[in-house]
C-alpha cells in the first residue's frame, strides 16, 4: 500500500507522462474492445427470422460442405466450410414431411431475386405467404402468370403495372393485391405458385419448407430427412435458413475480428511499450536519485509497475466503454459497404470490455517492467552517471532481441513470398510488417546515432538552429529512437495497408486488360434471352455470358467463372499455357496455374468440386491458364454454373467493333438497369473488399497516428529546462522552434526510410507470392500524400508543445521543478 501511495504521488507531479500513457492505453482498450465485439458477433451472433417468423419449423438445405480428416495417430476430425449459394432441396420432401405424425401442414417455398425500378426484391409464390404470415390489405391473390402481389411498403397499388427483371427475363406484371404486412429491409413480391416456380428455374426443387405442427405436438422429422441434405431449423436458428448472407457475414467477422484484434494487440504493445520507455527515460535522474538513497531494484520495479497499473485502471475501463461506440461505428460502415447485413445485430456483452481491460492492464504492467529493467538494475553510481550523460551502449539483451526480431522478419518475408492465396497471405503480411517494426524499435538507438551522424553534415550548414539540432540528435539518440519508432510504425503500416489492395488490384487489372478482347461489357444482370437475341444482331461478332460464383475443392474455396464457350477466344484470352479451350463443355474445367499448383492437378486429370449450392461435380481439367487474378481461379461452363447459383443473370462480353457504345445500349434497352461499359472501364474496377480493409485497418493507422502525436508531445514537453537554458544563453525563440523542427524532420527522414523499406520489403514479398512478380504497385501520388500527412502531423505535434514550453520565462523554467 505504501508503494501504491507513492506511485500516486509521483504521478501527480508528472502529469505529462501520465497523460501520454493514459491516451495510449485508452486507445488500445477501445480498439481491442471494438475488435472483440466483431469477433463475438461472429462466434455467437444470430439473426431472428422475418419471412419465416410464422413457421415454427423450417426445413432447408445444409449450407456446409463436410469432410472428415484422419490424423496420423488414428484420430479423426470433422471440418465444415460454408458454401456460397443457397442449397435447394427436393420438392417431393414436402409430402414426406407433411406425413410425419404431429405435422398439421407443410408449405414449400421458392425464393429468387427480382429487379424492380426501386431496387432489388425477393420473389416468392403466394402459397408460401403463410410462412410470415402475409395477408391481403387490398385486392386479391395472384392467379396467373402476369399477376403479382406487392408488400405493404411498396408505393404501388392494385391495378398498377410493374416492370420486373426475373431470372427468366424481363416482363411486365399487373398488381392484383397489396399485403397488410411488410418485412424490414426486404421488398417482397408474390407471384402465382406455378409462375414462381417457373421464374425460380429449379424444376422439382424448393428453397425451404415451412412446417406447422399440431397444437402441442413436437414432430420428429429425423426419419423423413434422413439421407437428404435437408436440416430442420427451429427458434432463432430459422434466421440462419432465411438469411444466408448473415451466416456468411458471421464467418467473415470471425476472421476479420481475430486478425484485426491480433494486429491491434501487437500494435498496442509496441505503442504502450514505447510510451513507458520514453517516460522512464525522462525520469532517469529521479530513478538515479532513488537508487542513490538505497531504493532496491525490486522497489523501483514495484513503483513503476504500480504507476502503470494505476494508469491502466484509469484508462482501461474508459477505453473499453468507448470501444462499444467504435464497434457500432464499424458495424455501420460494414453495413454501408455491404460486408455485413443490416439484420445481423452486434452482440453486446461484457466479455470484450473485460478482455480489453485485462489486455490493457497486462500490456501496461509488462511495458513498465520492461522499460524499468535496466534503470532498476544498474548500480547507484552508474545510475547517476547515466542520468547526467546517457550511455551510448545498447544493453546486450536488447541487442540480442533485436537480432532475433530481424531474423524472424526475414523468415516471415520469405514465407510470405511463397503464399499464393489472399486468405493465407493477408495476416502474414501484417505480421511481417509488425515484426520488422519491432526489430527497428529494439535496434533504434544505434540507428538513431548513425542517422544523426549523417544528418549533422547538412544541418551544420545552418549556423545556429541546424548546429543545435545536430547536437541534440547526437546526444539524445535514445530520445530520437523513441520518436522514430512510432513514426516508422505509422509509415510502414499505412503503406502496407494502403498498397496491398493496389498491388493485387493492379495485377488483376493488368491481366484482365491483357486477356479481355471484347469491345464492350454489359451488365450487371442480363438474362439469357437478351444475350441470345444480341447474338443475332448485325455487327455483333460474339457474345460471352459470364457468371461469378465460388466453389470448393474439398474444403478449399476457389473463385470461379461460368462462361459460354462459343467463340470464347473472340472475347477472352485466359492465357492458356497447357491444354486447350476447344470443345469446352459442362464436363470440363479450366484451372489457373496457382490453383493447379495448390490442388496438384494438370490437363486430363479429374477434379472433384462442390458447386456453389453444394452439388458435387466430377470434371476433367481441359486447360491450365496463367491469368487467374484477372479471370478467377477456375473457369466452368456457363450452363453448369447457371443451374447452381441463386441469380443466373450475369454480365456479357460483347465483341462488336462496328457498333458504338450507344448503339449497343439501345439494343439492350429492354433490359431494366442494363449498362454498357467499354473495355477500359470494365477492367478498371476497384479490388474487391478494398474499402472494407481500409475501414478496418484504418483504425490501427489512426491509433498509431495518435501514438505519434503522443510520443512527440511527451518528448518536446520534457525539454522545458533545456529550451529555457538555450534562451538564457542568447538563442531566440524562432531559432529554438526551428531547431525543434529540424530535429523532427531528421527523425521523420529516418522513419520515412525505415518505414518505406519495411513496407516495400513486405509488399514485394506479397506481390511475389500473389502475382508471381516481385513488383508491388505503389501509386506515387498516394505515397507522397501519405508521407506529407505524416510530416504535417509530426511537425504539428512538435510545434504546439514547443510553443507552450517557450511561453514560460526562461529563468522561471530553469529554476522550476524538473
Amino acid at each position: 500500500m505504501a508503494l501504491l501511495s507513492f506511485s500516486l504521488k509521483t504521478l501527480r507531479h508528472r502529469k505529462a507522462a501520465f497523460a501520454g500513457a493514459f491516451v495510449s492505453l485508452f486507445c488500445a482498450a477501445a480498439l481491442v474492445s471494438a475488435c472483440g465485439m466483431l469477433l463475438e458477433t461472429g462466434l455467437r451472433g444470430h439473426v431472428d427470422p422475418e419471412r419465416y417468423a410464422g413457421a415454427p419449423v423450417v426445413v432447408a438445405g445444409d449450407q456446409y460442405v463436410h469432410k472428415t480428416i484422419t490424423k496420423g495417430n488414428g484420430k479423426t476430425k470433422h471440418k465444415s466450410k460454408a458454401i456460397s449459394e443457397r442449397a435447394w432441396i427436393p420438392e417431393s420432401l414436402t409430402e414426406e414431411v407433411a406425413g410425419v405424425p404431429g405435422v398439421r401442414e407443410a408449405v414449400a417455398e421458392v425464393a429468387f431475386p427480382v429487379g424492380t425500378p426501386d431496387g432489388e426484391a425477393a420473389g416468392h409464390g403466394w402459397d408460401s405467404a403463410v410462412l410470415t404470415p402475409f395477408t391481403l390489405a387490398d385486392g386479391r391473390a395472384p392467379r396467373q402468370a402476369g399477376e403479382v402481389v406487392v408488400d405493404g411498403g411498396s408505393a404501388l397499388r392494385t391495378g398498377d403495372r410493374l416492370r420486373a427483371l426475373t431470372p427468366a427475363g424481363a416482363a411486365e406484371y399487373r398488381v392484383t393485391g397489396v399485403t397488410a404486412q411488410t418485412v424490414a429491409g426486404q421488398d417482397t413480391l408474390f407471384f402465382a405458385p406455378d409462375e414462381a416456380r417457373r421464374l425460380a428455374g429449379r424444376p422439382g426443387l424448393v428453397s425451404a419448407i415451412g412446417v406447422f405442427p399440431e397444437p402441442g405436438a413436437e414432430p420428429d422429422l429425423a426419419a423423413a430427412l434422413r439421407g437428404t441434405r435437408a436440416l430442420a431449423h427451429t427458434g432463432a436458428d430459422r434466421g440462419t435458413a432465411e438469411f444466408l448472407d448473415a451466416e456468411q457475414a458471421r464467418i467473415k467477422l470471425i476472421s476479420m475480428g481475430g486478425a484485426l484484434g491480433g494486429t491491434s494487440l501487437i500494435v498496442a504493445v509496441l505503442v504502450v511499450s514505447g510510451t513507458f520507455a520514453l517516460s522512464v527515460q525522462q525520469r532517469q535522474r529521479e530513478i538515479a536519485l532513488l537508487r542513490a538513497v538505497a531504493a532496491t531494484p525490486r522497489q523501483l520495479r514495484r513503483l513503476l509497475g504500480g504507476e502503470a497499473l494505476v494508469i491502466a485502471l484509469a484508462a482501461g475501463p474508459a477505453g473499453a466503454a468507448a470501444g462499444f461506440g467504435v464497434g457500432f461505428w464499424l458495424r455501420s460502415k460494414f453495413v454501408e459497404l455491404g460486408t455485413m447485413p443490416a439484420h445481423l445485430p452486434l452482440v453486446v456483452s461484457p466479455f470484450p470490455a473485460v478482455a480489453a481491460l485485462l489486455a490493457t492492464v497486462l500490456a501496461a504492467w509488462a511495458a513498465a517492467r520492461l522499460a524499468s529493467r535496466r534503470a532498476a538494475r544498474v548500480r547507484p553510481v552508474e545510475a547517476m552517471g547515466e542520468a547526467a550523460l546517457p550511455t551510448a551502449r545498447l544493453p546486450w539483451p536488447r541487442l540480442v532481441a533485436g537480432v532475433v526480431a530481424t531474423a524472424g522478419a526475414v523468415v516471415l518475408t520469405l514465407v510470405l513470398s511463397g503464399l499464393s492465396t489472399e486468405a493465407a497471405a493477408s495476416p502474414v503480411t501484417m505480421l511481417t510488417a509488425l515484426v520488422w517494426t519491432i526489430a527497428v524499435a529494439l535496434l533504434g538507438p544505434p540507428l538513431a546515432r548513425a542517422a544523426a551522424a549523417l544528418a549533422a553534415i547538412p544541418l551544420r550548414a545552418s549556423r545556429v538552429s541546424g548546429h543545435l539540432a545536430a547536437a541534440g540528435l547526437r546526444t539524445g539518440a535514445r530520445r530520437t529512437a523513441a520518436v522514430v519508432t512510432p513514426l516508422t510504425l505509422l509509415i510502414g503500416l499505412a503503406c502496407t495497408i494502403l498498397f496491398v489492395p493496389t498491388t493485387l488490384g493492379h495485377a488483376a487489372e493488368r491481366e484482365a486488360a491483357a486477356g479481355t478482347r471484347a469491345d464492350y461489357v454489359a451488365g450487371p444482370r442480363i438474362p439469357a434471352g437478351a444475350a441470345e437475341a444480341l447474338r443475332g444482331e448485325p455487327g455483333v461478332e460474339a457474345v460471352t455470358e459470364v457468371l461469378h460464383t465460388e466453389v470448393r475443392a474439398g474444403l478449399t474455396k476457389l473463385t470461379a467463372r461460368g462462361v459460354t464457350a462459343g467463340k470464347l477466344a473472340r472475347t477472352t484470352d485466359l492465357g492458356v499455357v497447357s491444354g486447350s479451350m476447344a470443345g469446352f463443355d459442362a464436363e470440363a474445367v479450366a484451372v489457373s496455374e496457382s490453383a493447379a499448383g495448390r490442388l496438384g492437378v494438370g490437363v486430363g486429370d479429374e477434379l472433384a468440386l462442390t458447386l456453389g449450392d453444394g452439388t458435387p461435380a466430377e470434371l476433367t481439367v481441359a486447360a491450365v491458364y496463367s491469368r487467374g487474378l484477372g479471370f478467377g481461379e477456375l473457369t466452368l461452363a456457363h450452363d453448369l454454373v447457371a443451374g447452381h447459383v441463386d441469380d443466373r443473370l450475369g454480365t456479357l462480353l460483347v465483341a462488336a467493333p462496328e457498333l458504338t457504345r450507344a448503339e449497343l445500349a439501345e439494343l439492350l434497352a429492354g433490359v431494366p438497369g442494363a449498362e454498357v461499359l467499354d473495355r477500359a472501364e470494365a477492367v478498371a474496377a476497384e479490388p474487391e473488399n478494398a474499402a472494407v480493409n481500409y475501414v478496418a485497418m484504418g483504425l490501427i493507422i489512426a491509433f498509431t497516428a495518435i501514438a505519434v502525436v503522443n510520443t512527440l508531445a511527451m518528448s518536446t514537453a520534457d525539454r522545458v529546462r533545456e529550451l529555457a537554458l538555450l534562451r538564457l544563453v542568447g538563442t531566440t525563440r524562432r531559432q529554438v522552434l526551428r531547431m525543434l523542427r529540424l530535429e523532427t524532420l531528421s527523425a521523420l527522414l529516418l522513419a520515412g526510410v525505415l518505414g518505406t523499406g519495411i513496407a516495400y520489403a513486405t509488399l514485394t514479398a506479397f506481390a511475389a507470392g500473389m502475382t508471381g512478380t516481385a513488383a508491388p504497385h505503389i501509386p506515387p501520388a498516394g505515397y507522397l500524400a501519405l508521407v506529407a500527412g505524416v510530416a504535417a502531423l509530426a511537425l504539428a505535434a512538435t510545434a504546439l508543445p514547443g510553443r507552450v514550453a517557450l511561453r514560460q520565462h526562461p529563468a522561471e523554467a530553469v529554476a522550476g521543478r524538473e
